[in-house]
């Protein structure tokens, strides 16, 4: 009876080492570009391999729906004088929302072709960062720079027809000097009805919600902080459990010291990993899909950089400069840059 249950539990043990998955060896990898002028593009958002909409600098929409043989652009002024910088852009599924840095902050819904105002925020101070929907496609949140002593975050639960900003008495108090960087698109994930946003400067810390943005929780991380350009520019999980954040300082862009850490606990608690080693200051970062959390790919200025060991080990795989990728699946990725935009395949294996 005994030897059976040992010959038993072994075969379970065997088919479970065979199925568990093996992350890949990537030293190297191959993107391909497709030049977008004059603008900056810091935000896109993919519907499928093939359909890729980004939002760029100088009030431009563009998009995709032949994995780029072919480009179309939307071109949108507030008035006269304004035209907006676009950070942030997300997709509820059947409209496109593009969202502009600075005073006025201007958020765009773009169907079939035209752009509706449907939200808009003036103050000194407005700056907002990046934006994300909910699986549901009814819920959506953003997120900006403190215009009081608060983050500031406007909800949306109509498809994005109407937004509302949260009144600072519901939110964790921000230090001054606490912002966010509108770097990426990628400071805001959402698995659920949970959403996490990483913030930045005098401290960076998680905010946490697990009610797709009704109550917020905040807790520390031991990421670089305490002035401008330090902070996590860049987070994502994995499962609600399992995240990365990534950035360091912007101003010191090859300096590697507290610039990457994980959570296993939800973002409650931070690690600090491959301290002090590169990846230098990354602008991005996202797990491959599928992959069991074990490959990442992060990039930045300072170029494209993968890990096949959840983040502990990382290798340089390109040294080509984007803001910013985003997976459609294990084997392609979307990437933007200053007037580009990128797409690289990875074989697949054998």
């Amino acid at each position: 009876m005994n030897r059976l249950f040992i010959l038993f539990s072994l075969a379970i043990l065997t088919i479970s080492c065979k199925n568990e998955y093996q992350p890949r060896n990537i030293d190297k990898v191959t993107i391909q570009e497709f030049k977008i002028d004059s603008t900056s593009i810091r935000a896109i958002q993919f519907l499928d391999e093939n359909t890729l909409y980004y939002a760029g600098s100088k009030g431009d929409i563009g998009f995709t729906t032949d994995a780029g043989k072919t480009w179309k652009t939307i071109h949108i002024n507030y008035n006269e004088s304004i035209q907006p910088h676009f950070r942030s852009i997300a997709s509820n599924g059947t409209d496109i929302f593009a969202l502009s840095v600075g005073n006025p902050a201007l958020l765009y819904k773009v169907s079939e072709g035209k752009e509706t105002l449907v939200y808009k925020e003036e103050h000194e101070k407005v700056f907002y960062d990046s934006m994300k929907f909910f699986a549901d496609g009814k819920h959506g949140i953003a997120v900006g720079d403190p215009t009081e002593n608060c983050a500031s975050i406007i909800l949306t639960s109509d498809s994005g027809k109407t937004w509302s900003k949260i009144p600072c008495d519901k939110l964790p108090v921000f230090e001054d000097g606490e912002a966010f960087f509108a770097a990426s698109n990628t400071n805001i994930k959402i698995i659920g009805n949970t959403v996490w946003i990483a913030s930045g400067g005098k401290k960076s810390r998680i905010l946490k919600s697990e009610n797709k943005g009704q109550t917020w929780e905040i807790f520390d991380t031991p990421i670089i902080q305490g002035n401008g350009p330090q902070g996590m520019y860049s987070i994502d999980f994995t499962d609600k459990q399992t995240g990365i954040a990534i950035g360091g300082d912007y101003s010191k862009p090859t300096e590697n010291k507290a610039n990457k850490a994980v959570t296993k606990d939800g973002g409650k608690t931070w690690t600090l990993i491959a301290d002090e080693q590169d990846p230098n200051y990354k602008s991005c970062v996202q797990y491959v899909p599928n992959t069991n959390g074990k490959e990442i790919f992060a990039v930045g200025k300072t170029g494209v950089s993968f890990s096949n060991d959840a983040g502990q080990t990382w290798t340089e795989v390109s040294k080509d400069a984007y803001y910013t990728i985003q997976f459609v699946n294990a084997n392609t990725a979307w990437l933007s840059g200053n007037n580009k935009i990128g797409k690289l395949i990875i074989p697949k294996m054998k």
